[in-house]
């Protein structure tokens, strides 16, 4: 028994001596990013839903088109960018994918809004094999399956009482919908990368999402009170580190491996949800955070596996 158990754990060893400093730099970075994501998420559940969605979605882009704009000058770097349409077309993917979020968890079961947006890592391997011409493993493959099965238990301790045929159809169709807008993202993020400064590409998404949110605001905007304030600040804070965070991940990782690594995004919100929320932790909680955590060591190990292309679209 100890034999294998050694074996079992120079073989693990191996594989991530395999992995190179600029990959591990990569995980790293989305995990970081996974993390600010999970706080902006305790910041947003604070906010309950006195505010309406287009307002903290304006609140957190505008905090963010200030501190990227102090960055981009800090760093002298054209705010502008190389490829505009291609930049133009990622701030909009990415704040249509928020609103579908912030619409399919306010209409759904949080348990059935969160699965179904945590599809976008099936969206992102498919779109990235077709546009950016990224050979997939049967590892990624499988750590996004293990990864999504996580999900499901560590969301929904009781999941089989949801059927989705129960579910209203339009709702369903826009947490795809996210799903899918928010893989095409992420994808053009990865390509982005290759021309862009990261700072260029995080500052596009508010310039998009401002215009976008101020018209909606107009008929059923509501002044922030006392400790919302804060928590509005927090939205923008922790979504900007989130922002940089993931654009240097995709930088770095494609974005078929990358995705299945945001799966922690749960599993941490999770955990500060048992910390600050005294939410009950049980066993299917457990075995789903075991489930996630072995997607993420899939997706590593993968990455030695076999070399990627990166060309495309």
């Amino acid at each position: 028994m100890k034999k294998l158990k050694t074996e079992s754990m120079l073989t693990n060893q191996s594989v991530l001596n395999k992995v190179s400093p600029n990959t591990i730099k990569g995980y790293r970075a989305l995990l970081a990013s996974a993390f600010s994501f999970s706080i902006m998420t305790v910041c947003v559940k604070h906010l309950g839903t006195r505010i309406p969605i287009a307002e903290i979605v304006l609140a957190r882009a505008m905090i963010s088109i200030i501190i990227t704009k102090v960055m981009i000058k800090k760093a002298k770097v054209c705010s502008w960018g190389v490829k505009k349409r291609l930049l133009l077309l990622r701030g909009l993917l990415g704040t249509t994918a928020l609103f579908c979020v912030f619409k399919a968890i306010s209409s759904l079961p949080l348990a059935a809004a969160t699965v179904l947006q945590y599809t976008y890592p099936i969206f992102t391997t498919i779109a990235a094999s077709i546009l950016l011409n990224e050979e997939i493993g049967k590892r990624i493959f499988l750590g996004i399956g293990v990864g999504w099965a996580g999900i499901t238990l560590v969301v929904q301790t009781n999941w089989p009482q949801y059927h989705f045929s129960s579910l209203p159809f339009e709702s369903v169709c826009i947490a795809l919908g996210g799903a899918l807008l928010t893989a095409l993202a992420y994808v053009s993020v990865r390509k982005l990368s290759e021309t862009e400064h990261p700072l260029v590409i995080v500052y596009y998404f508010p310039l998009v999402s401002i215009p976008i949110c101020l018209p909606l605001l107009s008929i059923n905007a509501v002044m922030p009170s006392g400790v919302e304030w804060i928590w509005l600040l927090g939205v923008g804070i922790f979504t900007q580190l989130g922002q940089i965070w993931i654009t240097e991940g995709l930088s770095i990782l494609p974005a078929g491996h990358a995705s299945s690594i945001n799966y922690c995004q749960v599993l941490f919100a999770s955990i500060w949800g048992i910390i600050l929320f005294n939410e009950p932790i049980s066993r299917n909680i457990i075995i789903g955070a075991i489930l996630i955590l072995s997607s993420t060591l899939l997706s590593i190990s993968s990455n030695s596996s076999k070399p990627l292309k990166n060309e495309g679209i």
